[in-house]
């Protein structure tokens, strides 16, 4: 199934009412995705999954603007961690850098969504490419990623 009907798939079974944008413009990092969606960077929603010393994985979404604190992420996951690799991004997500969504994903992973997204009544998720957005609040993103709420931003 390709990437973004994965994630149409899984919008149906948890809020059908949201919908993904698709632009003809690049939005695989956050500054494009503001660029082409008419938004500050701060309310892109960044999905980076990573890696620990213990070959687990979680996820970690935040503000675009913001820059994430690995001391703040070692305590509370319980040890080191790393970004993930291009290759391990696609084998564990389904997804490649750039249009990783922070759900409908490969595997089941631990998710955590920073609190600097709610400063914005919406954010924009990658849908699956780099060519796609979905908007969302933070309540409904918690909701359907099952996600734990976090202050792991710099």
């Amino acid at each position: 199934m390709q990437e973004i009907e994965r994630v149409k798939a899984y919008l149906q079974e948890r809020n059908p009412q949201l919908s993904i944008i698709v632009l003809e413009d690049n939005t695989s990092t956050a500054p494009l995705a503001a660029q082409a969606l008419g938004t500050e960077v701060g309310q892109i929603a960044k999905s980076i999954l990573f890696k620990t010393k213990k070959d687990k994985y979680l996820m970690v979404v935040s503000a675009g603007d913001v820059r994430l604190d690995s001391k703040a992420i070692k305590e509370t996951v319980g040890e080191k961690v790393r970004m993930a690799n291009a290759d391990e991004v696609l084998q564990v997500t389904g997804f490649n850098i750039g249009g990783v969504c922070p759900f409908a994903l490969r595997q089941e992973l631990p998710i955590y969504l920073d609190e600097s997204l709610k400063r914005y009544d919406i954010v924009y998720a990658a849908a699956g490419t780099g060519h796609t957005a979905l908007p969302i609040s933070y309540e409904e993103l918690m909701r359907i990623t099952s996600g734990h709420a976090c202050r792991f931003s710099a």
